[in-house]
C-alpha cells in the first residue's frame, strides 16, 4: 500500500489545502503504480505544534519560519 506522511506547522493549511495534498499525492502514486494504487493509497497530513520540531539543534517556530532572510547576511 503506498503511504505518504506530511508534517506541516499547525494552523498553516486550511481544509481545502489539506485535501489538495491528499488528492495530488494520490494522483502521483497512480501515475507511478497505475490505477490499482488509488484505492490503497494512504496520505496523512499531520500538524505539528509550534515549537514541536527543530533542525540543526535549534527549535523551529512558525515566527522563525516566516522571517525574511537578511540580504546583508
Amino acid at each position: 500500500m503506498p503511504f505518504a506522511h506530511f508534517k506541516v506547522p499547525a494552523g498553516t493549511l486550511d481544509e481545502k489545502q489539506k485535501e489538495k495534498i491528499v488528492t495530488r499525492t494520490t494522483e502521483l502514486y497512480v501515475e507511478i503504480y497505475g490505477e490499482r494504487a488509488r484505492a490503497n493509497t494512504m496520505v496523512l497530513v499531520d500538524e505539528v505544534a509550534d515549537g514541536g520540531w527543530g533542525i540543526g539543534g535549534s527549535v523551529l517556530t512558525l515566527a522563525l519560519l516566516q522571517q525574511t532572510p537578511d540580504p546583508e547576511a
